[in-house]
């Protein structure tokens, strides 16, 4: 089963159609056509970020609108999947000795996972499982966690992360919609280069690039990248560019996939 990171941008993405989301929906299409729809999906969000290693293990998870300001229609916006208690004790074991928590009531699908899913998959037909971030980890955790979840593919699992590998809301241009200022450019074309390259996982050695300090100053959108070039680490494979872009400036909309 192929896995791909998504450059999510803005919760707007549900609502709208737009060149990233016909390419997320584009994508989802090919995987059915390919190998047939996923068995269930694991999503790594930027959006669980806490100083755990966890897994969302509720049969019905609940539907996470974890932001703000925004018009009417996203907050009633319904992507209503179903959880897999049995992949989330699957994850536990494969991350085992790692302890991970298995989450019943605290989380659910947040809108870094469903805004991306419900272009890829609209008819909320795939069972859907959240990972945690630990915030308490170094890159070459995540890394190696991205490793770990490899049998996973061949179980029928189809892995997204959903972030951004560059990110910084505190300095957005709005008079820059669909372009990204001179330091955002340099920083997501040298990520590409290195996610295509056959050592994807030199991702984390960017996190000492000259611009990080305003790409990534805070690394949960980063380190949803970070699982699948693990993944494709795992596969000794490269990883394709699905698309790119950037938005205000300070956004990079950047999606990469593994077969």
């Amino acid at each position: 089963m192929p896995a791909a990171f998504i450059g999510h941008g803005s919760p707007m993405n549900a609502v709208e159609n737009n060149r990233y989301t016909e390419a997320w929906a584009g994508l989802g299409s090919r995987i059915v056509q390919t190998v047939g729809a996923p068995k269930a999906i694991l999503a790594i969000s930027a959006h669980w970020y806490i100083n755990a290693t966890a897994v969302t293990a509720m049969a019905k998870p609940q539907q996470i609108y974890d932001f703000g300001g925004f018009p009417p229609a996203l907050s009633q916006f319904s992507y209503p999947v179903d959880g897999s208690p049995e992949l989330a004790k699957r994850v536990i074991e494969l991350l085992s000795p790692v302890p991970v928590i298995s989450d019943m009531t605290s989380w659910g699908i947040d809108h870094g996972t469903w805004s991306v899913l419900c272009h890829m998959f609209p008819n909320a037909d795939v069972p859907v499982v959240q990972l945690s971030i630990d915030a308490t980890k170094p890159a070459h955790y995540h890394l190696e966690v991205g490793r770990a979840l490899a049998p996973l593919r061949d179980e029928g699992v189809l892995i997204i992360g959903s972030g951004n590998i560059v990110h910084n809301l505190s300095i957005m241009r709005w008079d820059m919609p669909g372009l990204g200022d001179d330091w955002a450019q340099r920083f997501d074309t040298e990520t590409r280069r290195v996610l295509t390259s056959t050592s994807p996982g030199q991702i984390i050695d960017l996190l000492e690039h000259p611009d990080a300090r305003l790409a990534v100053p805070t690394p949960e959108h980063f380190f949803p990248v970070v699982y699948i070039a693990g993944l494709a680490e795992a596969a000794q494979s490269s990883l394709d560019v699905l698309i790119e872009g950037y938005e205000f400036g300070s956004t990079s909309m950047t999606a990469v996939s593994l077969d």
